[in-house]
């Protein structure tokens, strides 16, 4: 019988205290007469059986009544539960669509089979810390003399221009060993990967799932055919799933890579990705010392071209800068604050509704209703618009996903933008029991704490004392983490503005920029090249509406690489203080891309081979080789050749607007041998106009570039101030939602204030109107409501602006030279955070000053 009345607690209080005794009784009937060795196992059966599926039909049938009743009682204030709504469902939305893409982005499994083993080995340089590519002859031997891999694949990523049935096209492809493929443990969806013994015998290729939608109509029969990539045949063998994306998700093809003994003699020819499958068993920090011990024998037994070169090791996610982890990291810290406000706004609406009902629930305690039976209704119409607005946030989190697709790197071998799955849809779950459960909970139990004689009694106060308190502390918060987002984003606000007003050393208004990348062997003659460029560019600068046209190597900003080290004749070695950025270029290029010409001339058409070799050199690079002399006419050693400089033009940032560039030098695009340095080979034509409306010139060059040669694509079309935007373009998405969380913040804060005041008013109504019969005038009575409401925004502000220090010098990497305790943007938060305090107090001030003291005594 003990089991039984231990069983009874799973029925609600109230039921169990109306009906124990009578349940005890009728159980003690039934198991009175079970005799024999098992009977009390089942006794103790039974009483499951009969107390389980009662208790939850009773516990059902008390759940439908609470939700009818809350139906009722929120749709006589249609209002109340609009507002309790849209507050949950800005906090659980915000939460929803930023930590999706912080668990796309850091924690979810990539779709490889075992992605937590494979590992990225890059050379590193073990006294400046500086990593970058693997030469094939260091690939080889860490694969032969590293004991903790199971497998080690190598890739090198190449654009190519595909030559099929439909039109040319330039494919982003990756050439990788026959190990590869297999290590990421991801099978083709049609035909399969190439082996060692075939990748030795000749070129095969795998197409991407979107690659063989769009240029081959889905049609299985590609296996088997043959396309030319850059001119040279290739077989397709395979196709690979819509999930597969590796490296990264601009990869449209895979082809073979066959590493012959002559690319494994010089150990300096970096160019390769390596990765890596640790055994089982074996950690990451094992697979670091192993390869630290090879590093140390390489370097013994290659003293010159392994001199500091260690390995790094990181796992496929650590690649991901700092800066774009932090910027996740900020929004994250973001929406956190804005589900702290709507916690604390909800709360405050329920305690206010609770406040208002306090005669209903007094009288519904008066007739039996037990506290239990109080807190459980609260809550279920708490939890009930929980729900509500957790539906209505994680459907505005599933429609503004793809709005953060600029903040997910394109490095990653991942889609563009984070999906809601399962694990994400139960942390959107946890938010709404959070915001529902435990910020709802406390107004319930308040309300079951208040006697039903005190509630009823008119001139208690008591309760609204303890009620006012409550809500005054949750408006601080509300308005201290206003103030952490109105710092943090002004904050960035500022570095912003500081990165876009930097000048990049050129003009991007007004030019549009394409690639035409010519195939090898096809123009491997550089005569050839030149007769191309030349065409194209005559007929492209005859074009109405066309100032001036050019090829180059690489677009500013868009090639960042490219170094090269130059040297003095009279220096032998380079000690890597000395690198340059390297681009070939025909003749007005620095015309057409804005770039001023300092001294002497630009790259001329006679300069070709055969011609004294020339080079245009950028200032900072003539400052550092020829300081307080004439750049004109001094020689220096450049790509494999001495030099002569005859021309100086001003710093280009190539890097980006954030990263400090290496000098600059241009060769003539003349001025190189047959198959010499093919990586380099001008590809980006890039056309200055006469007007912004550049849509028209497209259709126009596409049909000159076609007639110089049908089988050559166009890609990359893109405007060059796109190309400047995009610098900033992950920073301007989150300053956007930083700013509309900080304006959504303001704005509960201000209806936070008002709130509570216009609250502190009804209760106050009739010492005001005491205050206002003893002579009080009406400025008092305005400055008294609006101290109270001013001293609370002013204690939130000062919590807010410490902890948005704090947080500030932990995303200083962000904020690009603006300090985090920057005088200006801190006064501005404040004074936002002030006036917004003093637009929620005015209403509920006016209010007070309005109050009629003979109404307000006759009240009393």
């Amino acid at each position: 019988m003990r089991f039984y009345r231990a069983l009874l607690r799973l029925y609600p209080a109230a039921f169990r205290a109306e009906y124990r005794e009578e349940l005890c009784y009728a159980f003690g009937e039934r198991t009175n007469a079970l005799r024999g060795p098992l009977a009390s196992w089942r006794a103790i059966l039974a009483a499951l059986v009969d107390v389980i599926p009662n208790a939850i039909a009773v516990h059902w049938d008390v759940l439908r009544q609470d939700l009818g009743y809350a139906a009722r009682s929120l749709g006589r204030t249609p209002g109340f539960a609009l507002t309790a709504v849209l507050v949950v469902a800005l906090g659980v939305g915000a939460n929803t669509a930023v930590f999706s893409l912080a668990d796309f982005l850091f924690v979810r499994p990539l779709p490889y089979a075992d992605a937590d083993r494979l590992l990225k080995l890059w050379q590193k340089d073990t006294e400046s810390g500086g990593w970058g590519d693997v030469s094939p002859a260091n690939y080889r031997d860490w694969k032969a003399m590293a004991p903790s891999f199971s497998g080690m694949g190598a890739y090198w990523s190449r654009a190519a221009n595909l030559v099929s049935a439909g039109e040319p096209r330039r494919l982003e492809t990756v050439r990788a060993t026959p190990e590869l493929l297999p290590l990421l443990g991801v099978a083709p969806l049609l035909g399969r990967h190439f082996t060692a013994a075939e990748a030795a015998r000749g070129q095969f290729v795998l197409l991407s799932h979107a690659l063989w939608k769009s240029q081959f109509g889905g049609d299985a029969r590609v296996i088997g055919t043959s396309v030319q990539l850059d001119g040279v045949p290739h077989t397709v063998i395979g196709v690979m799933p819509a999930s597969f994306q590796f490296p990264s998700r601009s990869t449209e093809a895979w082809t073979s890579l066959v590493l012959h003994e002559e690319d494994f003699t010089d150990r300096t020819d970096t160019y390769l990705s390596v990765l890596a499958s640790l055994r089982p068993g074996v950690s990451a920090e094992q697979a670091r010392q192993d390869l630290a011990v090879v590093s140390s024998r390489l370097e013994r037994q290659y003293p010159k071209e392994n001199k500091r070169i260690g390995v790094l090791v990181l796992g496929l996610r650590e690649e991901l800068s700092e800066h774009a982890r932090l910027l996740v990291v900020a929004l994250c810290g973001a929406a956190l604050c804005i589900l702290l406000l709507a916690c604390a706004n909800l709360a405050s609406l329920f305690l206010a509704r609770v406040a208002h009902r306090g005669r209903e629930l007094a009288v519904r305690a008066a007739l039996g209703a037990g506290r239990e039976r109080l807190v459980r209704q609260l809550v279920t119409e708490t939890l009930g618009i929980a729900f509500a607005g957790g539906v209505v946030g994680v459907a505005a989190a599933a429609a503004g996903g793809p709005l953060l697709a600029r903040l997910v790197p394109t490095t990653l071998p991942i889609a563009d933008h984070a999906s809601l799955d399962l694990r994400v849809l139960g942390l959107a779950l946890a938010f709404v029991l959070l915001t529902g459960f435990a910020f709802g909970l406390a107004p319930a139990l308040h309300a079951g704490r208040s006697s039903a004689a005190d509630s009823l009694r008119s001139g208690a106060r008591t309760a609204g004392g303890r009620t006012r308190r409550l809500r005054a502390a949750l408006v601080v918060v509300e308005v201290a983490a206003s103030a952490v987002l109105l710092v943090t984003s002004g904050l960035l606000i500022r570095a912003v503005w500081r990165i876009q007003t930097i000048d990049p050393g050129f003009v991007a208004d007004d030019v549009l920029t394409l690639q035409t990348a010519l195939p090898q062997p096809k123009y491997k003659s550089t005569a050839r090249r030149a007769q191309f460029y030349d065409r194209v560019l005559e007929e492209v600068r005859a074009l109405p509406g066309v100032r001036d046209a050019a090829y180059v190597t690489g677009l500013p900003m868009e090639m960042r690489g490219g170094i090269w080290g130059a040297l003095l004749p009279s220096q032998e070695d380079d000690d890597g203080s000395n690198g340059v950025s390297l681009r070939f270029v025909t003749p007005r290029y620095f015309a057409t891309l804005g770039i001023p010409l300092r001294r002497g001339r630009d790259v001329a058409a006679m300069d070709r081979n055969g011609q004294p070799l020339v080079a245009v050199v950028s200032e900072s690079l003539a400052k550092r080789l020829w300081p307080d002399e004439d750049p004109l006419g001094k020689r220096f050693n450049i790509a494999l050749k001495e030099r002569t400089v005859v021309g100086v033009v001003g710093d280009v940032r190539v890097r980006g607007l954030e990263r400090p560039s290496e000098p600059q030098v241009y060769l003539p695009y003349q001025q190189v041998e047959d198959g010499s340095i093919i990586s380099y080979t001008p590809k980006d034509l890039v056309v200055r106009t006469a007007t912004s409306a550049i849509g028209d010139l497209l259709p126009r060059i596409r049909d000159i570039v076609k007639s110089a040669d049908p089988e050559q694509p166009i890609s990359n079309v893109r405007r060059m101030s796109e190309i400047v935007a995009e610098e900033t373009a992950s920073r301007v998405t989150q300053l956007r939602l930083l700013g509309a969380f900080a304006a959504i913040a303001l704005l509960i804060a201000a209806l936070g204030i008002h709130g509570l005041l216009a609250f502190t008013v009804s209760k106050r109504t009739q010492e005001l109107g005491v205050r206002r019969a003893l002579g009080a005038q009406v400025g008092e009575i305005i400055g008294l409501v609006l101290r109270e409401g001013l001293v609370l925004a002013l204690i939130g502000t000062v919590i807010g602006v410490a902890v948005a220090y704090a947080a500030a010098r932990g995303m200083s990497a962000l904020l690009f030279g603006v300090r985090p305790a920057d005088p200006s943007t801190i006064a501005a938060a404040v004074i936002l955070c002030l006036v917004t305090a003093v637009a929620g107090c005015l209403r509920p001030a006016l209010n007070a000053a309005q109050v009629d003291p003979l109404s307000a005594l006759r009240a009393e």
